[in-house]
């Protein structure tokens, strides 16, 4: 299998080096390409078509969010992973919302960020754990019943097409305890099945968009 072709986006070098060679020790990631700011960002998307985009939020000439959308326009395949510093609030529903496949701070772990990126790499959506929790709470704004972080990493799970067993293995919980997390899930969001359920993620912002087709 080839490796997961990797755009790495930030403007400060030394995180930018960092970064490259953390992926590079991985031998499923090829570094195929560096940028320092967003315009560079889309330009070296065209060109490179990488798999992957680790994007920073804050970077000069255009923001990482709008560089993002940006390079979902002209693909809407592209991949995205955004990175940052700050937990602010709204950040995570406002990333998934625009196209990103994930949305981490930048504190997380090295295997956090690979898992991230392997994630992003077949179509799945992965969340830090404290932007998770502040997504999720505010889906409880207008008095709906709030999914915990845990409720939402099982979503992501479900809507990346894992079954209950594999769930289950993944996060080292018995299949009766995932079933009584869906159970609770789909009460909170009105639902009564598991496609309803990726569904109602998708429209509440958990997920991002809804994919085409």
């Amino acid at each position: 299998m080839r490796p997961i072709r990797l755009l790495i986006v930030d403007d400060h070098p030394v995180v930018r080096e960092g970064l490259a060679a953390m992926f590079r020790r991985s031998p499923d990631v090829e570094v195929a390409g560096e940028a320092g700011d967003g315009q560079e960002a889309v330009s070296c998307y065209r060109t490179l078509r990488p798999d992957v985009v680790l994007m920073d939020l804050r970077i000069p000439l255009q923001d990482g969010l709008s560089a993002t959308r940006e390079i979902l326009r002209h693909d809407p395949g592209a991949k995205v992973v955004v990175l940052t510093t700050f937990a602010e609030e709204g950040l995570a529903r406002r990333v998934l919302q625009a196209g990103a496949k994930g949305v981490w701070l930048k504190d997380a772990s090295q295997d956090d960020l690979m898992g991230a990126v392997r994630a992003a790499a077949q179509g799945s959506v992965s969340v830090h754990p404290l932007l998770a929790a502040s997504l999720a709470e505010s889906g409880a704004d207008s008095g709906e019943r709030a999914v915990s972080g845990r409720e939402l990493e099982i979503l992501q799970l479900v809507a990346s097409g894992r079954s209950n067993k594999e769930i289950a293995a993944g996060l080292y919980l018995t299949e009766n305890t995932v079933k009584t997390h869906l159970a609770n899930l789909f009460a909170k969001l009105g639902v009564h099945d598991r496609a309803e359920a990726v569904t109602e993620g998708h429209r509440r912002g958990f997920l991002g968009d809804r994919p085409n087709g």
